[in-house]
């Protein structure tokens, strides 16, 4: 039995149903991907990419297209933003191999947006310039939602019972603890404004560099505590599907989530999106760059968006995804009806880039053998750097070595696991 995502009293549902949704799920449509976008512009470094058809898992065959939509929002200066929107798609196409049926490019696409994510803000820092960028990057594969973000642009998901679900992250000092032990360890120091002969004032920012957030692309001028590793959470939705919402902080500081989903239930997303930032710019005008992407995933022809028809649209947080079963022995039930049910597939935010591309990859043939798993250069045989601690252990206990970084990505991923001195030291 699983505890479906509910208000009030749990719910179960027999095994029998979860599995027969996978065992039919090849054979489920398509949904309907529509997207709408709005943005207030008072700095001109907020930027978007929406791809409702961003690419095909198979070359040259269309029922294997995915979406992609992203924002980026830039600070001291637009450079890394419009850095990281020409760049990243083409770094995370390339880090996934090719030959993969559907279910593994799904497996292998949240190491490959880590990798995707590292490479860009590599190459970007290769440029000197010191503007960062906060990243939500959102990946579309027919009821499969990935996300990755760093930064504190958010991406909440209203499933069609009027549940609510966090698919980003928050890296603002303010809100992430975890981070701020991080950071100090890594040696920098984490504290507010400190004004000569007066008190601390703002948020909690890192010094030097005076940033409020622990994860960005670019911002080399703060030193290599400030890391690009993204957390990456995927989600499987039912065919009944849901609305996504993406925004800059220039929303999330004025709005809740559930005020952003009030205002916007029901509406188009081009028609959501900007009644979310008009929702935000209200109170206080316009302060900050303010952009909302409204993506709606929906079963195929139906155009629209409905309120939610459990609950009288109530929105109920809730964190905890149903997770994945393995068990395969069960008796069909056919008189229980599918709930809607958002399930997890993956969730995790370390920091340790060397965790983060071997996880759950052991097989060699989810990596281009004799490439860097970050950069994807080709390496001559012994040339690459094990990302593992002991690589004989890991091949008696998994058959390789793998993966492998080249010279100067094993360099990176020391920096941001926190092995070798900061830059300025």
């Amino acid at each position: 039995m699983a505890m479906t995502a509910a208000a009030g009293a749990a719910v179960t549902v027999p095994l029998g149903v979860l599995l027969r949704r996978e065992v039919t799920s090849e054979r489920m449509e398509r949904p309907d991907v529509l997207c709408g976008e709005a943005a207030r512009s008072r700095k001109g470094e907020d930027f978007t990419l929406l791809l409702a058809e961003a690419g095909e898992r198979v070359a040259g065959d269309p029922s294997t297209s995915f979406s992609v939509f992203a924002l980026f929002d830039g600070h001291n200066g637009s450079g890394a933003a419009m850095y990281a929107k020409k760049n990243l798609l083409n770094n995370l196409l390339r880090a996934i191999p090719s030959g993969l049926s559907r279910d593994e490019w799904l497996a292998v696409l949240p190491r490959a947006l880590v990798a995707a994510f590292v490479k860009t803000d590599k190459d970007f820092q290769a440029v000197a310039e010191t503007s960062g960028t906060t990243v939500t990057f959102v990946v579309i594969d027919e009821w499969v939602v990935t996300v990755a973000s760093v930064g504190d642009s958010r991406c909440i998901l209203e499933s069609a019972d009027g549940s609510l679900y966090h698919l980003s992250a928050d890296h603002r000092f303010d809100s992430n603890q975890d981070e701020v032990q991080r950071v100090t360890a890594c040696g920098s120091k984490v504290g507010k404004l400190n004004l000569v002969g007066g008190p601390e004032v703002g948020p909690l920012r890192c010094w030097p560099g005076g940033l409020c957030l622990s994860r960005s692309i670019g911002d080399m001028d703060v030193g290599e505590c400030i890391i690009p590793v993204p957390h990456v959470k995927q989600v499987k939705l039912s065919n009944a599907g849901g609305r996504i919402i993406i925004a800059s902080d220039g929303v999330w500081d004025d709005l809740t989530f559930e005020m952003a989903l009030e205002c916007s239930r029901g509406f188009p997303s081009d028609i959501a999106a900007n009644r979310i930032v008009n929702e935000a710019i209200q109170p206080r005008g316009l302060r900050d760059d303010t952009t909302c992407i409204v993506v709606d995933i929906l079963p195929p022809e139906k155009l629209a968006p409905s309120p939610p028809t459990k609950r009288q649209g109530k929105i109920v947080f809730n964190n905890m995804f149903r997770r994945k079963h393995t068990d395969v022995s069960f008796i069909l039930d056919r008189g229980y009806a599918e709930p809607d049910e958002v399930e997890e597939i993956f969730d995790d935010g370390s920091a340790m880039l060397s965790k983060r591309l071997a996880a759950g990859y052991a097989l060699q043939s989810m990596f281009e053998p004799f490439s860097c798993a970050v950069c994807q250069v080709q390496l001559k045989a012994g040339q690459g750097i094990s990302v593992h601690s002991n690589p004989l252990q890991h091949e008696k206990l998994q058959g390789w070595q793998g993966p492998f970084l080249c010279q100067s990505c094993n360099e990176k991923k020391d920096a941001i696991e926190g092995k070798r001195p900061p830059r300025d030291s």
